[in-house]
């Protein structure tokens, strides 16, 4: 169930306001009923995958609390075995075969492994985090082991961010199945405009956007470098207004009923460093890694080069999680290479760049750092390893041939998918977010606005509704990062 969708407008009406109407003690087991039916809209058969590792975590969190020494740790791995055994299966098990094969072709040798036909299940990598991240939890001594079975489960299966996120951790997250919300008009107007927001970026910008970034990815080898630069500038907003449109219709839902989500974007692309843009983007992504991986593999307590490895494996291990392909691995791969180029050469840059005086210049190093994550969405947006080389080579050497064109009075625009005027509407739309962005920095925006007479607002959100219904793309476009 699509949140950009009539059926889930509908059941998101029926079971918000079941949730007010129903005595408090019986709204756990709507939410549950409710959830097992927006995941089931999907796949039916594979809530019986999320029942099972429901079931192995539920009872591996009690028994690691009631378990004394050795016993907790093989609780724990018996845990995350279980949750990452099937992610193996249903999320890498062909990529590995793929590769072993490729590697036993070398020697002349066939692969006895069959290749498995089945689907991904929607949202596979973001729930089986959030259920390991609450044995984990238990493991360490920071949250006590869930003993109502419904709580816990709705805990994994919460329908806003069941299948894209945020990834949250049980102590934000349990104990609030546990509290009492009653009905308040500002709360609840509060998450109605995220989630109209959210719908704006969905709708009116993201799938706008995906039309170019389609054309172009789908048949690379046809266009000029322009085109594929516009591509990749357009898919760099692209998968920003899709996700984060999820995040905010999720936290929107959420916060209606009563529950707060952890914030899981801020403003990325207005970073001026790869490490900063991490504490942007997908902030419930890159935390999990950082808690769960960084630390455990010993973070920064560590040598040097060790340090660099271990910055540089976990976004490796974050490209592998994306998706599996070598695609995803080299997006992730490029990212932990900027991060440690960055760490090497931090001085001699702060150096030069003072003596420049570009360290006064803040979007220099903002339009930088945007040029160096829209590279490596390159290898994220390909369809296949050879054309994100190829894309991100002609991006550069067609450079050349283009300005030859220009020089010559031949025209270097292609047709891109879109006609001329949503081609202008698709930057001015990357423009207006952009200064939104710029404006979130500066003043809070939700209190400025509340603070607005009502006609004002009441303007501002027939507005949204008119841009939404009139320059929407409307298709029930799936989000993007349901495929992880």
């Amino acid at each position: 169930m699509l949140f950009n969708s009539i059926q889930f407008l509908i059941f998101f009406i029926v079971v918000t306001s079941s949730y007010f109407i129903l005595p408090y003690k019986f709204r756990w087991i709507l939410l549950l009923i409710s959830s097992c039916y927006f995941y089931m809209a999907f796949v039916p058969i594979y809530i019986l995958i999320l029942g099972f590792t429901i079931v192995i975590d539920y009872f591996a969190g009690i028994f690691i609390e009631n378990a004394r020494g050795k016993q907790r740790k093989l609780f724990l791995i018996c845990s995350l075995v279980a949750n990452i055994g099937v992610l193996a299966i249903f999320k890498y098990y062909n990529f590995l075969n793929e590769n072993l094969s490729f590697l036993l072709h070398g020697f002349a040798l066939n692969n006895p492994l069959p290749y498995l036909t089945i689907l991904l299940p929607i949202g596979l990598s973001f729930h089986t985090f959030q259920a390991m991240s609450y044995t984990i939890e238990v493991y360490r001594g920071n949250q006590s082991a869930e003993r109502h079975f419904g709580i816990y489960s709705l805990y994994v299966m919460f329908y806003p961010q069941l299948v894209a996120g945020p990834i949250e951790r049980p102590q934000n997250l349990l104990y609030q199945f546990r509290e009492k919300y009653d009905f308040n008009y500002d709360r609840v107007t509060s998450g109605l405009r995220l989630m109209a927001w959210g719908l704006f970026k969905k709708v009116v910008i993201a799938d706008r956007l995906s039309t170019v970034a389609d054309t172009v990815y789908n048949n690379s080898h046809h266009f000029n470098s322009l085109s594929l630069i516009i591509a990749t500038v357009f898919f760099s907003f692209e998968i920003f207004c899709d996700f984060s449109a999820y995040s905010d219709m999720a936290i929107g839902a959420a916060r209606i009923m009563g529950f707060t989500l952890m914030k899981n974007f801020d403003k990325p692309y207005h970073s001026k460093t790869i490490s900063e843009f991490w504490k942007r983007w997908h902030i419930s992504l890159s935390t999990w890694f950082k808690d769960y991986l960084y630390i455990t593999l010993g973070g920064n307590r560590v040598s040097v080069p060790r340090w660099y490895f271990n910055l540089f494996i976990v976004f490796v291990v974050s490209g592998l999680w994306h998706g599996a392909s070598w695609a995803f691995i080299i997006w992730g791969a490029l990212h932990g290479f900027y991060l440690v180029f960055a760490l090497i050469t931090h001085d001699f840059r702060s150096r030069f760049n003072k003596l420049l005086g570009l360290n006064k210049l803040t979007f220099i190093a903002v339009l930088t750092n945007f040029i160096l994550v829209a590279y490596a969405w390159i290898f994220f947006r390909a369809n296949k390893v050879s054309e994100a080389f190829y894309i991100s080579k002609h991006i550069i050497t067609g450079i050349p041939e283009l300005l030859k064109k220009v020089t010559t009075h031949q025209p270097i625009m292609e047709n891109l998918g879109l006609g001329q005027k949503d081609m202008v509407l698709s930057f001015l739309l990357i423009i207006f977010l952009e200064t939104v962005h710029y404006i979130q920095g500066k003043v809070n925006i939700s209190e400025t606005f509340m603070n607005k007479p009502s006609y004002f607002r009441w303007t501002v959100y027939f507005g949204v509704v008119i841009a939404i219904v009139f320059l929407g793309v409307f298709g029930n476009r799936q989000f993007i990062y349901f495929q992880f």
